[in-house]
């Protein structure tokens, strides 16, 4: 039954990107069958065989070493301050380490370790899908980089970009996170599922976007160019911009906490004037739960779990991983799996500008377009994630 209800979310979710399609006649079927089958067997690849959970461990391992490599940087520069008895300060013990894992990553694109993999990886997806490479290419770009920095490694060939692929590559962007942040949520939630989420979120924004706005594109039209990917002269340099980049991360997602959890309380104050005992994520949980039971969440759990989910929607995955955090001890496997998947995504109102501001630091005309399709956007990428929840969901 449960794998009934699965395939029914995934047609749910298939049929309403369908219904909101701009151009029906052009939907590439074909590349959808074939990422489809692709999310299904990695799935099962990572969950249901030795090979996989090695894969998964062996990558959650070097996520573990390098968070202890950070955490060596932090107390130094706190003088043990991070480690208090009793627990840990969040700023200190999660988000500075994010410096060192952008710091990781620049040194990599200066050295043009990354481009290519991401280069290659994006042609041969492109190849078995159909898709337009710039597509390709972004979608696989986009697990290792933020949203803004993903846009930008292909701010030369924005020209290419009509309506419709300026929306792919902005749903992207949206519907994945960058590994700059990945060591951040394996320290809130189970390693296992936020590492599935990258590869199941990437084909997930590809499908629903490709759903949504189809793209043919001539041939001779259809490249990606690396070479403007770093600016550094140095690997000094790189080491210098990633640690600052890794910081401005840092600062901007502890500031977005700060406005959401306090928002989010005030909201409960005020709702609690009208209905004593509600919050707004019961509220949110009872809208999300017949869609929560589709995808897999026991019914005993489907509220709380719900409200996770539409928490994480108007605020953003931080507020809502946290919220999540406290509850892993009183939730079913299954659903810890299937809420982590859906909330390794940055699909939330905040992207919206975030995606709109850094494609106007590009292109101000296209940035105008971006605006316009902002609410489509984030739904997309809802929608993205509700399916690569649900995916992971048949195998839990």
């Amino acid at each position: 039954m449960d794998i009934l209800l699965g395939l029914l979310a995934i047609l749910i979710v298939l049929g309403i990107a369908f219904l909101m399609s701009n151009d029906r006649k052009n939907i590439n079927y074909r590349g959808i069958g074939v990422m489809l089958v692709g999310q299904i067997l990695t799935t099962w690849f990572m969950f249901a065989t030795e090979i996989g959970q090695a894969v998964i461990n062996g990558i959650s391992a070097g996520f573990n070493k390098l968070i202890e490599f950070g955490s060596d940087g932090v107390s130094f520069i706190l003088g043990g301050v991070a480690r208090t008895e009793g627990g840990s300060i969040f700023f200190f013990d999660v988000l500075l380490l994010i410096i060192f894992f952008s710091t990781i990553l620049s040194v990599l694109t200066y050295l043009k370790i990354l481009p290519p993999i991401i280069k290659y990886l994006g042609g041969f997806l492109s190849k078995i899908t159909g898709l337009p490479k710039i597509e390709s290419f972004n979608a696989v770009n986009s697990i290792f980089f933020g949203q803004s920095e993903a846009l930008l490694a292909i701010k030369s060939q924005f020209h290419h970009l009509n309506k419709n692929r300026l929306y792919i590559v902005s749903a992207s962007a949206m519907g994945s996170v960058s590994a700059s942040i990945v060591g951040a949520y394996i320290q809130i939630l189970p390693a296992e599922y936020v590492l599935v989420a990258l590869p199941l979120n990437m084909f997930s924004a590809l499908m629903i976007a490709s759903v949504i706005a189809p793209v043919t594109v001539p041939k001779e039209e259809d490249h990606v160019d690396i070479k403007d990917v770093s600016t550094d002269k140095s690997i000094f340099e790189a080491m210098g911009n990633g640690a600052l980049d890794g910081g401005k991360i840092a600062l901007i997602v502890a500031a977005m906490l700060v406005a959401f959890i306090a928002s989010l309380n005030l909201v409960n104050w005020l709702i609690q004037f009208i209905f004593a005992g509600v919050t707004l994520q019961e509220i949110l949980g009872y809208i999300l739960a017949p869609l929560g039971i589709l995808m897999g969440i026991d019914a005993s759990e489907v509220i709380r779990a719900g409200g996770v989910m539409g928490t994480k929607i108007v605020t953003n995955e931080f507020v809502a991983m946290l919220e999540f955090e406290k509850m892993l001890g009183a939730m079913s496997e299954k659903t810890i799996g299937i809420v982590t998947v859906f909330l390794t995504s940055f699909a939330n109102f905040s992207s919206i500008g975030i995606i709109a501001g850094s494609v106007q630091a590009i292109d101000s005309k296209k940035a105008v377009e971006v605006s316009g399709f902002g609410m489509k956007l984030l739904i997309g990428a809802t929608l993205a994630s509700i399916l690569s929840a649900t995916v992971a969901g048949l195998f839990l």
